[in-house]
């Protein structure tokens, strides 16, 4: 992709908020709406991003396959969207969902159970 977003049915004033990489890209968290599970961390363009939020399914921009795809579209596990927010510097999308099934390629509910790096210390704020 190049560093000027494609043509896309976004809505301009949203548009013109979001801070996009070089790429054109912008993070998107899925996190599941009831739990606050993170569940997974996908790229979204301006087009990806209007398909979101017209949709009520989240779609992705791939990098390795440079083409859009709906998430469960091949896998049935599905995202239904419940809600979506920029963050404060409006560089990354917060995408709360439905998640139907793994939200991980590789089978795994969340993209995050495999390599957990420092579980819960049982340290507080008040703690320190």
């Amino acid at each position: 992709m190049s560093s000027t977003p494609p043509s896309s049915n976004l809505d301009p004033e949203i548009a013109a908020r979001l801070k996009r990489s070089p790429d054109g890209l912008v993070p998107a968290i899925a996190q599941q709406y009831d739990t606050g599970e993170v569940l997974m961390l996908g790229w979204m363009d301006d087009e990806a991003l209007h398909r979101t939020l017209t949709t009520g399914r989240c779609t992705y921009w791939s990098r390795s396959r440079q083409e859009y795809w709906v998430k469960g579209d091949t896998s049935g596990h599905f995202q239904w969207v419940k809600s979506v927010a920029l963050d404060c510097d409006a560089d990354t999308v917060l995408v709360k969902v439905d998640q139907v099934g793994a939200a991980c390629h590789t089978g795994a509910r969340t993209c995050f159970d495999a390599d957990v790096l420092l579980k819960d210390s049982g340290v507080t704020a008040g703690d320190q």
